[in-house]
Parts: C-alpha cells; structure tokens; sequence
C-alpha cells in the first residue's frame, strides 16, 4: 500500500495590492475555508471543487494510505508575510517529515505566491521539500490556471499539473489527473519533460475558456496531451512584480519538447486575440440601461476591484455610477466589516447615515457616505451551490443588503470573491430578478451568472488590479517581456 503524503498552501499574490496575507487569514480563510490538520482534511476536502479533493478520491480508489498533512488557502492579496510563509511552511514540511519514509508527495498549490522574502514562494517551499524528503520521492504538485510557473517549481517537481478551465470548475479533476501521474511513478520511473515561457502577458478578464482564444487554445492543449502526456498552459497571474512573472507551457511525457514547441506557436499566434473591450462606470450603467431584457439581468463585472486578484473588494466607482443613473440592481460583494456591524446594530427597516468602502487608499476611490436603508442581515454563513465554489460552507461574517435609492448593496465582513448566485441570495436579494448585476469579480463570476445573464460587460472602476497589465508601475519583470497583448516591451528605469 503506498503511503501519500497530502498538504495544501494556496495563495494568489498581487504584488500591487493594498493588503497582506496574514498567517490569521490562512488560518480564518475566508471564502476558501479554514485551516485543515490531519485526517480532517480528508472530512472537509473530499467531495468539493479542490484539486486536493481530486486526489483524495483517486487515492482511495487506488488503494494508497493517504497521510494528510495540512491544508490552508486565502483570498488573493498582496505579499504573504514573512511570519506566515514560516510558519505554514514549517509546518507542512514538518508534518511530512514526521511521517516517516514515503513513497510519493501530492500537494495543491496555487503556483503564484510571493512573499515579504522571497519572490517564488512554491519554490522555496519545494527546495525545502526535497531537502527533506531527497530527490528519489516522486513529487506531483497541482497548479491554478494562473500559476507563474519558475525555473525552479519545474525543475524541483517531477509533475505540474494545472487546471484548464476559467472559471476553474475543473479543480478536483486536475487533482485526478496528477494523481494519477504520481501513480505512474510510483514503479521509480519519471517522465521526460519540457518548459516554454511565451514573450508576453495577457489580461485575466480576457482568459475566460468559455470564448476565444482561450477556449481554443486549451482545446488544442488537450489534443497535444492524448492520453499518454501530461501538459498545462498556465496563462500566469499578470499583477506578479518580479522577473518570472509570465505564461507558461509544460510538457510530460513522450515527446514532451515537440508537444511543448505546437503549443508555443499556437500561443503566440493568438496574441492579438487576448485584447477585449472594458468600459467606464458610467458608460457601463449606460449601455446596462440600455441592453435591459426580460430574459436575465446585464451583468457587469468590477473587474479592477476583484478580492480574486488581490482587491479589497471595497471600492465605490461602480456604487456611484449606479446611484447616479437611479438604475435598479445589485451590487456585490462590498467588503466593509464597519458597515455591516453598524448595519446590525441598527436592525432591519432603519435608515442611518453610513460610510461605505473606500478604506484602501486605492487612488481615484474614495469613501461614500450615503443614507442607506438596512433591508436584510445574516450571519453570513451559507453552502455555496454553483460551480466554482460548489460544497463550500462560505463564512462571509456579518453580512447586511443596505438599500440606497434603487439599489442593493451587499455588505460583508469577509473577503471572498463574489462568484456563487448564494452571496446575494443570504442576504435575501434574488439575482435572477435584478435588473443589473454589478459582481467584484473578472472572469469566475461567470460559471454561475452565465446562465441567467442576458449581457455581460466589463467596467474599470479605480481599483489595484488594473484590467490592462500596462497601467501597472513594473519595476522588475523581466527585461523585453511584452506587458499584455500586443503591449510594450518592457525596459527597466
């Protein structure tokens, strides 16, 4: 029977954000759930949309004495600090070595974290991995589709297997696929593998895999792979300010740099394709307005304050341009813990005076203050039911729909992007029935609104996660690399 070391450490760094990641935040979790230890990990993790999940079903099916370690992730922010990387993995790798000898490694990481320390955090963490283990025991990590994969995740893991979908509704099916390439190396063998790196970075609201070109392009991926390689384009995280921030492709297997060099042209052939159309506030309210239909609600995307990407998830742009136009709708999620506790104190019915959002000093963003009436209140604690956090148990904190004028916003206490039709539903607002539909979100709203969604738009209000990778303040990418599709070279100052 072999014994499968199994551990998680997840985190989506942008470099540009307002705030850190804390070890409380990975120990509270947010909308990815609390830390896990131990076999609890195989209770919580077992049949929900994780890579882990993935693994945990293969391996028992296999037969393998699965040995769970630990398991944490959080919402996407700026830099993870120093005492949190430390502590996290510390422990993970301690636990791992308490085991005993093992016969393979399975992790589920994001393959984008930087750190206060360290630029490539997934490496520093598998260079004290193999340090502990040795370079014998097969490795397989699983990655986001966004994962900014470095020289040395490739070269210190025998596999990396990322998801191919965006929204990524494909997790616990990746982690099924790694498994099952740590399953055929569990006889000593290692594949034969290969890494491209494309010369340019592309916007995440145009990643989407439901459209071109990304939904071609992981069709060809999955033609390359057959049935006798693992591959995975990783369309890379592009908010990362550090040299190895970039599109990658991986290749396994037989003919692993023939597969690699196909996907390469068919990368950089679609370039210009990787550009789309994004409005302003106010000209997205317009056309909202204007494209109203009986058959679903516009859904507008709040794409540069999207918690998914390192946001805050509490700039106002999108509020005001709302308010403004007197359009009926919703708006989600608002991460303003103040609020929503001054909303409980005063009780459903009240109307008060409040100061909504604004509170990250994002430049061009500030404060509202508005009368707000309190139309509902929750714990915020609710099962999410859509695709992209499907079996989640979300813990959103006190949580409020504050009414102004027309519309409904939704007020939390805990960041977690607004991607699962659930997050208005707890605080009674039915998203079927709004007219508009403003999520802070860019592009994994969409495995759950596409359905109901007459139109979809695009809106940069001010926010740290600029739809454009080209207005970002880059000072250590790598000399050359285009900033988005079609973009400039970048040059150092």
């Amino acid at each position: 029977m072999p014994r499968i070391a199994l551990g998680g450490f997840l985190h989506e760094t942008n470099t540009f954000a307002p705030t850190k990641a804390t070890y409380d935040d990975f120990a509270h979790g947010g909308g990815s759930g609390r830390m896990l230890r131990g076999d609890e990990i195989l209770t919580a993790c077992a049949d929900i949309n994780a890579a882990i999940s993935g693994a945990i079903r293969h391996g028992w099916a296999a037969g393998w004495e699965l040995l769970p370690t630990l398991f944490c992730a959080t919402s996407p922010s700026a830099h993870v600090t120093e005492n949190a990387f430390e502590r996290i993995a510390g422990e993970l790798i301690q636990r791992i070595v308490d085991l005993g000898p093992v016969d393979g490694v399975f992790l589920d990481l994001h393959g984008a974290m930087v750190t206060e320390h360290h630029d490539d955090g997934e490496g520093e963490l598998l260079a004290r991995l193999r340090a502990a283990i040795g370079p014998d025991v097969p490795v397989v990590v699983c990655l986001d589709l966004h994962a900014n994969v470095t020289q040395a995740m490739f070269d210190l893991a025998d596999v990396l297997e990322s998801y191919r979908t965006y929204p990524h509704v494909d997790m616990a099916e990746t982690g099924l696929r790694g498994a099952r390439s740590l399953g055929a190396m569990l006889d000593g063998s290692r594949p034969t593998k290969a890494m491209r790196v494309p010369d340019f970075l592309t916007a995440i609201a145009w990643q989407c895999t439901h459209a071109d070109p990304a939904r071609g392009l992981y069709a060809r991926l999955a033609d390359l792979a057959g049935n006798d390689r693992a591959m995975s384009f990783n369309m890379g995280f592009p908010a990362a300010d550090f040299p190895e921030c970039q599109m990658t492709i991986l290749a396994y297997g037989p003919d692993a740099d023939r597969a690699a060099d196909a996907m390469l042209a068919a990368v950089n052939a679609q370039e210009p394709a990787f550009l789309g159309r994004v409005f302003t506030p106010e000209d997205g309210v317009a056309e909202a307005l204007y494209l109203r239909s009986r058959h679903g609600p516009v859904v507008i995307a709040d794409t540069q304050d999207n918690p998914g990407a390192g946001a805050d998830s509490n700039t106002t742009g999108m509020i005001r341009a709302m308010v403004a136009a007197g359009a009926r709708g919703a708006i989600g999620n608002l991460y303003d813990p103040a609020a929503a506790r001054a909303a409980h104190a005063a009780g459903v019915g009240a109307t008060r005076r409040f100061t909504l959002g604004g509170q990250s000093g994002v430049a061009g963003d500030t404060p509202f203050e508005v009368e707000a009436t309190v139309e509902a209140l929750s714990d915020g604690t609710f099962t999410a039911t859509g695709p992209y956090y499907r079996g989640r148990v979300m813990e959103m904190g006190p949580s409020a729909c504050l009414r102004v004028g027309a519309l409904r916003i939704v007020t939390v206490s805990a960041k977690a992007q607004m991607a699962d039709r659930g997050m208005f539903r707890q605080v009674g607002i039915i998203p079927e029935e709004e007219p508009i539909l403003i999520v802070k979100s860019s592009v994994h709203f969409r495995a759950d609104f596409d359905p109901i969604a007459s139109h979809l738009l695009v809106c940069a209000a001010p926010g740290p996660m600029a739809v454009d990778p080209a207005r970002l303040p880059w000072t250590r990418l790598r000399p050359g690399r285009r900033i988005g599709a079609l973009g400039p070279a970048f040059q150092p100052a």
